[in-house]
């Protein structure tokens, strides 16, 4: 037996015995007045009085040399921290929302949580508005897509896609599929279509959406939505802004309201926190007024609104109400994410992201490291895609993390794929300070690319 685990056995059994909160000799036990003459060590021999004062002076001696465990330590199996940009770590009490039991998807319980969730997603969103609308349905963040090209537009209508990596050319190849023509206006890699660039496409034709990735996370590319907004409704009022905010609800800053937004769409995953397997989307009371308007029937069966806009006003008005089967455990699990990110002011929340992006991005730096998002106002704040050394691709690094115990991703843009890395610093690995993921992480990827034959 090592020195350090006899010394940590030596105080775990006289710890049984003695509680150091207390005056020494008061022992933890009612009799302690009739007890205080002897203890017993490991062998059954007795300690006597004398000796405790040196047992006490071990105690403190041991105890400055084990290291403190975190307040909130994790029940997960031990695993490497998983800093992508989606899914992310999730908290123990999430995961044990998960394990709820089985219940009816139409029983009272149940129906009061899901009203729940979508009361909560609205402060989320921040919007106060009775006519914008909540639906979380199953599936990932892509059925957002298909609910935006099957019910807000119709065969044959024009929609413009502004591009900022991987994910807008996915957008607009979805509203291609259903018969929705789709003209995406490209920025260089890195960068964002700038305003004026818009408002000239905007005066160049009619279109009856403009979609936005908030953050891309081929790219770690940040668009700028408020002002964005504000020039569609100012440009072209009847054109409805809708917000592909996979990677950015819960990590960057969207107030619904206030910003006159018509569609946000998201997934569970990502900067909300929960487990993969919900599509949720916040929508306007002008969005779904543009629904109603609709001359042809919704070109989905599963994501049309038709039948999911019932279902979700009931729930929320705690009525039973029945089209497809939610997953209960998944609704659970929403459940609790909401209710620890809305525990505090939302603020506070978003505040907590933008500390540790700022720390991020400041080691990226130091290392001599580059983003793809060079400019400042273009970088999110719950990733960042880093531009690997010459001469160095991700094979090199990625395995190497991981045996340190941190998982990055790849890089995604097809043009590329092979220069970059990106790094996902959302949910608790970021507001959970008891954790210590991000500096593992920038400790981890510094000494793989030194591992590497890079020096900064």
């Amino acid at each position: 037996m090592s020195s350090t685990s006899r010394a940590s056995s030596r105080l775990k059994l006289i710890s049984k015995h003695i509680d150091s909160s207390k005056p020494f000799l008061e022992l933890n036990t009612p009799f302690s007045t009739e007890r205080t003459g002897h203890l017993e060590d490991e062998h059954g021999n007795r300690i006597k009085r004398e000796k405790l004062k040196e047992a006490k002076k071990s105690i403190q001696e041991i105890k400055k040399t084990t290291p403190e465990q975190p307040k909130n330590m994790s029940k997960q199996a031990a695993h490497p921290a998983l800093l992508i940009p989606g899914p992310i770590e999730f908290d123990d009490a999430v995961l044990t929302s998960m394990s709820h039991y089985s219940e009816s998807h139409v029983g009272a319980p149940f129906v009061n949580t899901f009203s729940e969730v979508l009361q909560n997603l609205r402060k989320l969103f921040q919007t106060t508005d009775p006519a914008s609308q909540p639906f979380v349905i199953s599936g990932s963040g892509t059925l957002g897509w298909d609910q935006v090209a099957a019910n807000l537009v119709e065969p044959g209508d024009e929609v413009l896609v502004l591009h900022t990596g991987y994910f807008a050319d996915s957008f607009a190849d979805c509203f291609e599929t259903y018969g929705v023509k789709a003209t995406q206006l490209k920025a260089p890699i890195g960068d964002r279509p700038q305003l004026d660039e818009v408002e000239k496409a905007l005066k160049e034709k009619s279109y009856k959406i403009l979609t936005v990735t908030h953050v891309d996370t081929s790219t770690g590319v940040l668009s700028e939505i408020k002002a964005l907004s504000e020039l569609v409704h100012r440009v072209s009022p009847e054109t409805l802004v809708v917000v592909d905010g996979v990677c950015s609800v819960g990590s960057e800053e969207i107030r619904f309201d206030d910003w006159k937004l018509d569609v946000v769409l998201t997934a569970s995953q990502k900067g909300i926190g929960c487990p993969a397997g919900l599509s949720i989307i916040m929508a306007s009371g002008r969005a779904i007024e543009r629904f109603k308007a609709r001359k042809t029937r919704p070109t989905s069966y599963f994501g049309s609104w038709k039948n999911w806009l019932p279902i979700m006003q009931n729930y929320e008005a705690k009525k039973p109400s029945y089209f497809a089967t939610p997953s209960p455990q998944l609704i659970h699990a929403l459940d609790t994410a909401l209710k620890q990110i809305l525990s505090r002011p939302i603020d506070d929340y978003f505040a907590a992201h933008k500390a540790a992006s700022q720390k991020v991005k400041k080691a990226v730096a130091d290392l001599g490291l580059k983003q793809l998002a060079s400019k400042p106002e273009n970088q999110a704040t719950g990733m960042t895609a880093i531009y690997l050394p010459e001469g160095i691709t991700p094979p090199d690094v990625l395995p190497s993390m991981l045996k340190k115990g941190v998982i990055f991703a790849g890089g995604l843009h097809k043009e590329i794929a092979t220069k970059y890395i990106r790094f996902g610093h959302m949910g608790v690995s970021v507001t959970d300070t008891s954790r210590p993921d991000i500096t593992k992480a920038i400790d981890s990827l510094k000494e793989s690319l030194t591992e590497a034959g890079y020096k900064a």
